[in-house]
């Protein structure tokens, strides 16, 4: 199996035996250290489970043991790896994908540190107005008491409410909830009661009330208490008063404003947060000019910016502010040479640290963001490079960096970079274990472990470990043909628009006043580097120009995501000229969860289990227990386990080791009560069926049309190995995405929609690639129009028409560079994706059809 483990020498290389983490199958073999070892597989093979579940949660474990038990409560503990032994392992850092920081407070500076260099260098170096004392490091944080602006503490925005913003129509009476800032049900209705009691005519038009009265109701802060009759008219208040009957309840009144301001400052609930946010009008502060900080902190000034204007640059800027104070030539150094050697010495030191920080962030091809750009606007491949541009500067030792998918978000000319960045860890003496799909990452790795054959059951065996060149010879490999260009994906004939969909005078992030044409009924992919402007383009500006133009609400952001505190509504700068009669719907595929707790599910999500519930419910013995469809739903009381509320497991604490997961004891993990599960379907109970894959469904439920055809369509996608009731906290975005995706195909005959992905091939393998390909087709042929944010060269390649972004990133990108067929595009001279595109195509084949026998002749 290891190349390594027959010649018998275990100096140097880390030994694994027995791991049986998720599908992992009693596994062994060694892996080199001081090399940059790529584990690749298809999707949901069993790569992670062993590169983070196994490798990493080990070193984890064993560095964990070395410290206190009250500081291992800090740590975000993983589970304990299912694994024989792991001899040779190194302290590990893990640089996963994951969402960014959900508070507005923590950017691009914070992540990197840089933001704290620059603090230093204003606090030390800066050029102070005469006579103001020194100011400390922290006076140039928004973040802290010392440096945030008194009048809008830090936050740059400082918000109102107004009688418009809270009672939009002055038409409507109290009683018709006028005042719509005020909370719905019962204690809107509590307020409006508390109204009566005090006097106040709740049946008037708002705007016929005296004004004096409509400003007590909303700008009041006194909270006075009184007797709440529920339901009577202001005549039976006073009567009731008057006899002194027993009130309802005695209710508390507060002003508009106050429960606006009050809500959106206190409440721990998102959508909440967001409900009042609507009702508050921001604006600059006029205190900072929206720059966050004290006027003492503003007047220090470094190369002429105040250190916010500094921080809103793109790093590439900053990098030539400051590369001639590191080279010790700025002419402002030698003046100060003769009074201040001291402050040169500063300068030049905290410039050369900055200048060696941001060389690394630009060779990982991050030059366009800027210190100030807040991490929830940050993509999760954005997030990891920052990460690893620290690490890449900390120049430890002996380390093993255990890296998620690198390469996603990047532009193949970005991955170049990216790679020159993991040989300079190497270099430092560490080793890489790297989880990857990406052709170009797996080609440059010393050592290559292959997990498969397939995913899920089928998967978790490892097929190959060793040099990359070996892997040829390994026949049952998905990764081989792709590494060894054995025929991919066939190069199809494009298809002819139908029509153009055009915008015009686009103005956002850094697109200025651009023109755009889409192509409809094709297949279109937008490309461009990282930062050329393709997602402000195509998720953002398309997005919200289609959907105000159908009347669609665009979806809300998940609950558990805390509302930015800034909140501010982005006009969105440009118009549809033309091209949208025959779009009458919008989808957008994203990779965000499809849950967000385990009682979400691929079955639920789909609706697959609705058909297969109401399947049991029409069984003889469900009907004669009188057993409903709701009786076979985990989240219902009268058939779930009452113990642990249909979740199938309980939690135990363990104080200062890592919360355990344990089947629930009553149910044994299977959520339902015992006589649920004497309900069978075919000899299965519903817990059973729950727990087949994809794949084993198709052949149970053969006969029954409608749920065939979901499986099919979830087969398709290449998410035949997930279990009909995988938790969604369990699914990668990727995953998600693909769910959405067969969710969508089982609708596609409707034609005339625009769909819209922004990078889909994010966490795929390319023999998952091709399936995904072929799904997209379907929905062009079905008349409908796709549109996708794209890197992987194998999507471009089988697109209709390509719209190149660019040239550069940030300020140097955001035009259209090139546009066309693949043909077309890849002699681009001015594209720097043509080149890519080019070499892809050069090495691919053209077959005739695309489809899956098109695929099984290319893998002969």
């Amino acid at each position: 199996m290891s190349q390594q483990g027959k010649q018998g020498n275990k100096e140097g290389f880390v030994q694994v035996r027995g791991a049986r983490e998720h599908n992992l199958k009693n596994v062994s073999l060694e892996i080199p250290r001081d090399a940059l070892v790529v584990f690749t597989g298809v999707s949901g093979s069993g790569k992670s489970s062993l590169a983070f579940g196994t490798l990493y949660a080990e070193a984890q474990r064993r560095y964990l043991e070395s410290v206190s038990p009250y500081a291992r409560r800090l740590f975000h503990q993983m589970p304990v790896p299912v694994v024989d032994e792991i001899d040779g392992l190194p302290p590990a850092v893990a640089l996963q994908q994951q969402r960014g920081s959900p508070t507005t407070r923590s950017s691009v500076g914070s992540v990197t540190t840089l933001s704290n260099l620059l603090r230093m260098l204003y606090s030390r170096a800066g050029n102070y107005p005469k006579n103001q004392p020194l100011l400390y490091a922290e006076s140039f944080s928004a973040n802290t008491p010392e440096g945030a602006c008194p009048q809008c503490h830090g936050l740059g925005k400082v918000y109102e409410v107004t009688e418009k913003s809270m009672v939009p129509d002055d038409t409507l009476t109290i009683r018709e909830r006028a005042v719509a800032a005020w909370p719905s049900a019962w204690q809107g209705q509590n307020l409006r009661d508390i109204l009566t009691t005090l006097g106040y005519d709740v049946d008037t038009p708002w705007k016929d009330m005296p004004k004096k009265d409509r400003d007590w109701i909303l700008f009041t802060d006194e909270q006075p208490t009184v007797p709440v009759y529920a339901g009577f008219s202001r005549e039976e208040v006073k009567r009731a008063i008057k006899r002194k009957e027993e009130p309802s309840y005695m209710g508390t009144f507060t002003g508009a404003r106050r429960y606006v301001m009050h809500t959106f400052a206190n409440t721990q609930s998102a959508l909440m947060k967001k409900r009042v946010a609507q009702y508050m009008l921001s604006s600059e502060c006029p205190t900072c000019g929206g720059k966050r900080l004290r006027q003492e902190s503003l007047s220090v000034n470094f190369a002429g910016f105040d250190i916010t204007e500094l921080s809103r640059l793109p790093l590439a800027r900053l990098l030539k502010i400051f590369l001639p104070y590191a080279q010790g030539t700025a002419p402002v150094l030698a003046k100060l040479a003769k009074d201040h050697q001291e402050k040169v010495m500063v300068t030049q030191r905290i410039a050369e640290d900055l200048v060696a920080r941001l060389n690394i962030l630009l060779d990982l091809g991050l030059g366009y963001l800027s210190l100030e750009r807040s991490t929830p606007t940050l993509s999760p491949g954005e997030l990891q490079r920052l990460r690893l541009a620290t690490q890449v500067r900390s120049n430890l030792f002996g380390v093993v960096y255990v890296l998620d998918e690198p390469s996603a978000g990047l532009h193949p000319a970005d991955t170049e970079a990216l790679l020159r960045a993991l040989d300079r860890l190497k270099a430092s003496g560490n080793s890489l274990f790297v989880v990857e799909h990406e052709i170009d990452v797996i080609r440059h790795a010393d050592w290559i472990v292959d997990v498969g054959p397939a995913a899920g059951e089928k998967g978790g065996e490892i097929l190959y470990s060793g040099p990359p060149a070996g892997l040829e010879k390994v026949e049952f490999s998905q990764t081989r043909r792709h590494l060894f260009q054995y025929n991919s994906l066939p190069v199809t004939e494009t298809k002819e628009p139908a029509g153009w969909l055009k915008l015009g005078d686009v103005t956002r992030n850094n697109l200025n006043n651009l023109d755009a044409s889409f192509p409809l009924g094709v297949l279109t992919a937008i490309t461009g580097v990282s930062g050329s402007g393709k997602s402000t383009l195509v998720s953002q500006v398309l997005v919200e120009l289609v959907a105000e133009y159908l009347g669609h609400e665009l979806p809300a952001e998940e609950e558990e995501e805390e509302l930015p505190l800034a909140v501010e509504s982005i006009t969105t700068g440009g118009h549809i000229i033309s091209g949208m009669e025959s779009i009458k719907r919008l989808v957008r595929v994203d990779q965000k969860p499809i849950g967000r707790t385990p009682r979400s599910n691929l079955a639920t999500y789909t609706g697959l289990f609705d058909h297969v519930r109401k399947l049991f419910a029409s069984t003889k013995s469900a009907k004669a227990r009188h057993y409903d469809a709701g009786r076979f739903s985990f989240n219902v009381g009268k058939g779930r386990c009452e113990n642990c509320e249909g979740e199938g497991f309980v939690m135990v604490e363990l104080l200062f080791l890592p919360s355990v997961y344990a089947p629930c004891p009553v149910c044994s993990g299977t959520r339902y009560n015992a006589k649920t599960l004497e309900i069978k379907y075919r000899d299965k109970n519903i817990a059973e069926v729950l727990g087949l894959t994809v794949d084993e469904a198709v052949e149970f439920f053969a006969e029954d049309a409608q749920v065939s055809r979901s499986l099919s369509v979830l087969h398709e996608v290449g998410l035949g190995y997930l279990r009909l009731g995988q938790p969604a906290t369990e699914l990668s975005g990727g995953e998600a995405q693909r769910i959405k995706l067969a969710t969508e195909l089982q609708r596609a005959g409707r034609g005339n929609t625009l769909y819209i992905l922004d990078e889909p091939t994010t966490g795929l393998h390319p023999s998952d690639v091709e399936k995904l390909i072929i799904q997209l087709k379907r929905l062009v042929d079905a008349g409908n129009t796709v549109i996708v944010v794209e890197h992987d060269m194998a999507v471009v390649a089988a697109s209709d028409w390509i719209i190149d972004m660019g040239p550069g990133a940030g300020e140097e990108g955001g035009h259209v560079v090139a546009c066309g067929p693949p043909e077309k595009l890849k002699r681009s001279k001015e594209s720097r994706t043509a080149i890519y595109l080019s070499r892809f195509m050069g090495s691919h084949k053209p077959l005739k059809s695309l489809d899956e026998s098109g695929i099984k002749q290319a893998a002969s």
